[in-house]
């Protein structure tokens, strides 16, 4: 998402657009709305940064705007999949780039404006753990090393490592060959490693691909394009379907934390 909308930076905003759908279940928004219009109105986007799975774009005064997609949030530069759940337009003047949308069929999402000390309360170190692309295998293994949690579900805590989705947690612990269901405290050296390895190998490969844009069709890229990383699960949403790894046995379906998880008991299977 943020480089799809990278053509923003350097532009100016010229106003902030909200919907008038007053059925639309609203995504959360701080401050509100008129406050949030009126503190970006003339402000320069200068550079875009990602914050785990959020985008931030950094004004001109060092204040922040935050789009949180979650499950179902989209950050667009082209016309959008449905005009009537458009959460916010923002206007901008002096670059390629003359609309920005966020969207979001469900009402999932977030977006915030913060202010700089705001923005260390919200996210820093004490909310949001280091980033999935830059956490060594010696912070995971101390991390996460003593939890009797699951590994899976331990991925998905974003205080404790940013950036790791559930689909995403699936696929790497398909690589690194780790059951998901192996408790933290009972992983050996090797594994932390193998499971390092596999985080930065299956995100780079996913981004690549632009995401992943499941049945629902719900996510798209900036350009209102679905991505292609689905058509290279190995695991994810392949319940029933011989495994690319063993060519034996059937991927599997479980539920953790309410969560689905996808694994193949031969590949990955419990010491």
């Amino acid at each position: 998402m943020c480089r799809g909308i990278d053509g923003v930076i350097d532009t100016r905003i010229a106003k902030a657009e909200w919907p008038r759908n007053r059925r639309l279940k609203p995504s959360t928004v701080v401050p509100i709305r008129a406050a949030f219009s009126r503190r970006v109105k003339g402000r320069k986007i200068t550079a875009i940064q990602r914050m785990g799975k959020r985008i931030v774009l950094i004004l001109d005064d060092d204040w922040r705007i935050v789009f949180e997609p979650r499950m179902t949030g989209l950050a667009l530069v082209a016309n959008p999949p449905t005009d009537e759940h458009l959460r916010l337009s923002l206007h901008l003047r002096g670059g390629k780039v003359s609309l920005l949308m966020f969207w979001d069929r469900r009402g999932l999402s977030t977006l915030r404006l913060l202010s700089p000390e705001e923005f260390v309360k919200v996210l820093g170190p004490a909310r949001l753990g280091p980033d999935a692309l830059r956490i060594s295998v010696r912070q995971l293994r101390e991390t996460f090393g003593k939890s009797r949690r699951a590994i899976k579900v331990a991925l998905l805590d974003q205080r404790c490592v940013a950036g790791i989705g559930n689909l995403y947690a699936s696929e790497i612990l398909f690589e690194a060959k780790v059951d998901p269901r192996r408790r933290c405290d009972l992983l050996t050296a090797r594994q932390w490693s193998r499971i390092h390895t596999a985080i930065s190998s299956v995100l780079v490969e996913a981004v690549s691909y632009e995401g992943s844009t499941l049945s629902d069709g719900t996510y798209r890229n900036a350009l209102n394009q679905t991505g292609d990383y689905q058509n290279h699960h190995r695991v994810y949403d392949l319940a029933g379907q011989i495994c690319c790894g063993c060519e034996g046995d059937e991927i599997r379906r479980i539920v953790q934390a309410q969560r689905s998880t996808f694994f193949c008991p031969t590949c990955q299977r419990m010491p």
